[in-house]
C-alpha cells in the first residue's frame, strides 16, 4: 500500500496557487459487531469465519433477523460496509433448509450481477451444496437460458431482462415463481425519476404473476445512503419495510481533495482542461505504482484519458495494455471480466471507467479515486469516492472541478 497521506500532502503542495478548493480528512471508526443469530448453520458460519468473517457487523445481523422473521427491509449503509451478505446469508440459508427454494437477485449493471456471480459460486462450493446461481441477461447464451429457467436457484437478473424477457414468458419460469422466497433489489438509489416510476410498475407486474403461482416472496432492498430510504423502497416495492441504518462496518481515514483547475482565460473564465489535469494526476500515482481508479463523464472521455495516460507516460503497447485498461458498455463481455479480474489482482493498476463501476462491484484494494467533473448527485459523488479505500488504508478521493458553471458553484461553496 501506498503511503497515502505522503501523497496528498505532495499535490497540495505541488498544486498551483487556490486550485485545491477543500480538502476535508473524513476520520477512521472502529468496527461494532453483534453475535450470530443462533439459527444460523454452524457450516455457514464456518466458511465466512473462514473467509475472515468472524461475527457480523451490527446492521448485518439486525437484517439477518428482520428476515428470519419475514419483513420486508431496506439496508442503507455506505459503501463497502457489507451489504451482500446481509441478503446472502439469508438467502443461502433457506436454500440449506429447501433445497427447491428460489431467489431471484436484481441489479442495475452487468459488472454487479458477474461480482455477485462469483461471490455465490464461492459460497456455495465451500458449503458443497449444488446450489445454482446463473446470471440471465443480454450476455446470457440462447443455449443457457432454458437451463436457467428450470434449475437456477439463484437467478441474478436485471429490470431490463426481467421485464422483457422474464415476466412476458412466465410460463416458462414456473419452477421460478412457484418456489420463490426472496428478491433482491441491490442500488436502489439508482431507480429514481422516470425510470424509478417504470422499475416500480415493472415490480408490481413481477408481484402480481407471483401472487399467480401462490408465492409471496420478502423483499431485500440495499441503496447507498439517501435521505428518504423507507419512502423509496415502499414506492418501489408498495409494502410496508424496515429500514436497516446502523452501519457497524469500520472506516479508514479517507482524504477528500477539491481540486479547480487554473485559470487560462480569466476574462471567459476558462480553466485548464479537466482531462488533462486528471491525465497528470493519474500518470503520477501509476508512476508511483498506486492502484486508481478514474471516473469520467462519457465513453468518449474513457478513451480519450487512457490515450493521454498512455501516450504521457510513452508506455509500450504491452505494458500499457496491462497497467491501463478502459472500461465501459461496450466492451465485450470476456474484456470486462478480465478487467473486473486484473482490478483485483493488482495486475490492472489504473482503470479509467464511465460510471458502470460506480456500483458497489468488489474491485480490490483501490486506494485512489479520482472524478472528472462532479457526477450529477451527491449520492453518485460519495459512491465513487467509496470506490477507494474498500478494504483498509487510508485512501484519497479527488474531485476535478470542469468549467461547467455547475461544477465552479461547488468549488466556491464545497
Amino acid at each position: 500500500m501506498a503511503d497515502v497521506g505522503r501523497l496528498v500532502r505532495d499535490i497540495t503542495q505541488a498544486a498551483p496557487r487556490d486550485s485545491i478548493a477543500a480538502w476535508r480528512v473524513l476520520p477512521p471508526r472502529p468496527a461494532q459487531y453483534a453475535p450470530w443469530p443462533e439459527y444460523v448453520d454452524r457450516r455457514l458460519i464456518g466458511i465466512l469465519r473462514g473467509r475472515g468473517i468472524d461475527r457480523p457487523f451490527t446492521h448485518q445481523a439486525h437484517a439477518i433477523e428482520a428476515l428470519h422473521g419475514g419483513r420486508h427491509i431496506v439496508v442503507v449503509t455506505p459503501t463497502a460496509s457489507g451489504k451482500t451478505l446481509c441478503y446472502n446469508v439469508p438467502v443461502l440459508l433457506r436454500l440449506l433448509d429447501e433445497p427447491t427454494a428460489r431467489a431471484l437477485y436484481m441489479f442495475p449493471t452487468k459488472a454487479l450481477s458477474q461480482d455477485q456471480l462469483n461471490e455465490l459460486h464461492h459460497m456455495s462450493s465451500a458449503l458443497g451444496q449444488n446450489i445454482k446461481a446463473y446470471t440471465y441477461d443480454g450476455d446470457t447464451p440462447q443455449s443457457a437460458r432454458h437451463i436457467i429457467r428450470a434449475a437456477g436457484n439463484i437467478v441474478i437478473t436485471n429490470p431490463d431482462m426481467l421485464h422483457a424477457a422474464i415476466l412476458p414468458r412466465h410460463t416458462q419460469w414456473m419452477k421460478l415463481f412457484q418456489s420463490l422466497r426472496y428478491i433482491v433489489i441491490d442500488e436502489l438509489h439508482t431507480y429514481r425519476g422516470v425510470f424509478g416510476s417504470q422499475v416500480a410498475n415493472v415490480i408490481r407486474r413481477l408481484k402480481r404473476i407471483c401472487q399467480f403461482y401462490d408465492a409471496s416472496p420478502t423483499f431485500i432492498c440495499c441503496s447507498a445512503t439517501i435521505a428518504n430510504p423507507a419512502e423509496l423502497a415502499q414506492q418501489i416495492i408498495e409494502e410496508p419495510v424496515e429500514v436497516i441504518d446502523d452501519d457497524g462496518a469500520p472506516k479508514a481515514e479517507k482524504h477528500f481533495l477539491l481540486y479547480n483547475p487554473p485559470v487560462v482565460n480569466r476574462e471567459l473564465g476558462i480553466r485548464r482542461s479537466a482531462l488533462l489535469e486528471t491525465r497528470d494526476l493519474a500518470a503520477r500515482l501509476l508512476k508511483e505504482d498506486v492502484q486508481t481508479i478514474v471516473f469520467a463523464r462519457s465513453r468518449v472521455a474513457v478513451e480519450l484519458l487512457v490515450t493521454y495516460i498512455k501516450s504521457h507516460l510513452r508506455l509500450k503497447a504491452d505494458e500499457a495494455s496491462d497497467a491501463v485498461r478502459g472500461y465501459r458498455g461496450g466492451y465485450l463481455p470476456l474484456e470486462r471480466r478480465d478487467i473486473e479480474a486484473g482490478l483485483r489482482s493488482g495486475q490492472v493498476r489504473t482503470v479509467i471507467s464511465t460510471n458502470a463501476l460506480e456500483l458497489g462491484i468488489d474491485v480490490g484494494q483501490l486506494e485512489v479515486c479520482l472524478m472528472v467533473g462532479y457526477p450529477g448527485t451527491i449520492s453518485s459523488t460519495w459512491q465513487q469516492a467509496g470506490r477507494a479505500g474498500r478494504r483498509a488504508g487510508t485512501s484519497l478521493a479527488i474531485l476535478v472541478a470542469t468549467s461547467s458553471p455547475l461544477d465552479q458553484f461547488i468549488a466556491a461553496h464545497p
